[in-house]
């Protein structure tokens, strides 16, 4: 981002001018190549339609490169860089994406320290193959999995962090790698390659007090897919009203899919009271998915041809990180 002249706003901007407030991207022991969407954009803009562009551009160029960074606003990454990890679950190749909170043409900007780091961990190699083969974030000295990351401040530069799984490198004066926690990918993977994402998928955040008519008018839309963003290990409301309608949506063919308002650990259906009538009626489990997680995987999975239990059982299989 850069902010426009006579102007308090920040408007996108091209890769060009980067390269001109950050020369020292020109002594890395790399080649680059630089590509672009065909206009810049806000990443609260961004779109599924995006994430699979990204996804192509990368397949197409995944035997002359080595690694790919994505230059990406901050605000909605953490949702790209999941969705890219199931899009690109069977690439054995670096995805880095990050950007920064302060713009670059700010003097404190925090963009070229986490631009130059994100193209050495690019090139980093362990012998023969990438020291990375996964889609990551790299921001404020810390790489983090894709799929595992969340944005927790619109204010600090350290803004994200990954509760459930640990950092995959911090970067000092050298770069240290956890190598017990980086993913090492497998010959063949049971996730499909996808052509396409959906978006028939609504989101049901429940809170004390909440009415019937707001969970109907959620319910009752035209949709494949519900997230219900519940109370901690995946807890919510007894009410008959409530554990009716749940059943009523699983029954005309809705997957119902509990995800926990919390950042930190994760859905425990049946743990509680509170959610063993979920677990009975087959609610399916995010179990300690980030929401963003929850949501593209859902997302991913829905454009595929499954029947309902083919669906809930890839729902809860790990395939690429994203839960334990």
């Amino acid at each position: 981002m850069v902010k426009a002249v006579d102007s308090e706003s920040l408007v996108p901007f091209d890769f060009e001018y980067l390269l001109q407030r950050i020369p020292e991207i020109g002594i890395l022991p790399g080649i680059f190549d630089t590509d672009s969407l065909d206009k810049p954009i806000d990443s609260s803009d961004i779109k599924p339609e995006h994430w699979l562009r990204l996804a192509n551009r990368i397949r197409a160029g995944q035997e002359q490169y080595d690694g790919f960074v994505i230059l990406h606003g901050s605000d909605t990454m953490a949702y790209t860089a999941s969705a890219l990890s199931f899009l690109l679950h069977d690439l054995e190749k670096p995805v880095i994406l990050t950007g920064s909170q302060l713009p670059i043409g700010v003097a404190r900007s925090d963009a070229r320290e986490n631009l130059i780091t994100a193209l050495e961990i690019a090139m980093m190699r362990n012998g023969h193959k990438p020291a990375i083969q996964e889609v990551c974030i790299y921001f404020e000295y810390d790489l983090l999995r894709g799929n595992r990351t969340h944005k927790v401040s619109a204010e600090d530069f350290d803004a994200f962090q990954s509760l459930n799984y640990p950092k995959l490198a911090e970067a000092g004066v050298h770069i240290k790698y956890n190598q017990s926690a980086l993913q090492e990918k497998a010959p063949a993977r049971d996730l499909p390659y996808a052509q396409a994402i959906s978006t028939e998928i609504s989101i049901l955040t429940v809170f004390p007090g909440m009415q019937p008519a707001y969970v109907q008018s959620v319910l009752s839309q035209k949709v494949k897919a519900v997230l219900l963003r519940s109370f901690g290990s995946g807890n919510a409301p007894t009410d008959a009203w409530f554990v009716s309608a749940l059943r009523q949506a699983i029954q005309s063919g809705i997957h119902i899919i509990n995800v926990s308002q919390c950042n930190g650990g994760g859905v425990r259906l049946g743990k509680y009271e509170a959610s063993k009538a979920m677990l009975e009626m087959g609610v399916i489990s995010a179990k300690d998915m980030t929401f963003e997680a929850a949501l593209t995987k859902a997302m991913y999975l829905l454009a595929q041809d499954l029947s309902p239990e083919q669906f809930k059982q890839a729902y809860e299989h790990n395939f690429t990180g994203e839960l334990s």
